[in-house]
């Protein structure tokens, strides 16, 4: 039997090394992982590149890994909330690759399925495929880096002939997902929205480590009701039901007459 557990987060994360690159699941602030992203502020990691939908606030999430000065660049599509993360961007200290949404997740999943690239129509005619767009600033109101730009080409769809952006997959080192609960392959099955980038970023990691709030025994999972084999996973550790979990925007509805 593969038995991918491992006992705690610190342990889960540990070989994590400077400069490492990092897939992080999440969408605003659910399904973060934030226990392993806690282990990993907590051992010092630094000049890390993270792949991520957005970066936290400025005390959750991939914000606390900000605050802490622990992140080089970020690859995301939502600068979000998070009032530091614009504050690092525009005086230079932050390198950020805006990517279109759904581009990020094709780009995630295509490399966690062995396809180097692949062409979208998303950004033609844009900055995101003739370049320009700042990647990094250098601190005086200027452009250090910009984004290049990218190859269009014509393909014929339904009939009609359209321009089409290529853009390149991603692989990571490393990647942390968040999971409702998991069995010790490493099968993982997700909490309705939580679900989000999480099994697109296990896909994308060399080294895949899953925080799960339940741990089940091999065989106790639905198979049709698991959402990520195994065989993307490989480290597993239980943090349980009681984690943290919070909410950018709580928003409740007015009842009639009140």
């Amino acid at each position: 039997m593969i038995d991918k557990t491992v006992a705690s987060a610190a342990q889960a994360v540990a070989d994590i090394p400077d400069g490492a690159s990092l897939a992080v699941g999440g969408f605003g602030l659910s399904g973060n992982p934030i226990a392993l992203i806690e282990a990993l502020l907590a051992q010092g990691t630094s000049d890390l590149s993270i792949v991520s939908n957005n970066c936290g606030v400025d005390d959750w999430g991939l914000g606390v890994l900000l605050n802490a000065k622990r992140i080089r660049k970020m690859t995301s599509s939502y600068v979000g909330e998070n009032k530091e993360f614009e504050r690092q961007f525009l005086s230079g200290e932050l390198e950020l690759e805006l990517t279109p949404q759904g581009t990020l997740a094709e780009k995630l999943r295509a490399g966690g399925s062995g396809i180097a690239a692949f062409y979208t129509q998303t950004g033609v005619g844009t900055q995101v495929s003739e370049g320009g767009l700042p990647r990094k600033y250098d601190g005086q109101g200027g452009i250090a880096i910009a984004s290049p730009k990218k190859d269009v080409r014509t393909f014929d769809l339904h009939g009609e002939p359209r321009e089409f952006v290529l853009e390149e997959s991603i692989t990571t080192d490393f990647a942390l997902v968040h999971a409702l609960r998991g069995d010790r392959h490493g099968n993982l099955v997700f909490n309705k929205s939580a679900r989000n980038f999480n099994p697109l970023a296990a896909m994308a990691g060399r080294v895949c480590i899953a925080q799960v709030e339940e741990l089940v025994e091999p065989g106790e999972l639905d198979p049709d009701s698991i959402h990520l084999p195994g065989i993307y996973v490989h480290r597993i550790v239980e943090v349980g039901t009681g984690i943290e979990k919070r909410i950018e925007r709580r928003t409740v509805s007015v009842s009639e007459g009140a």
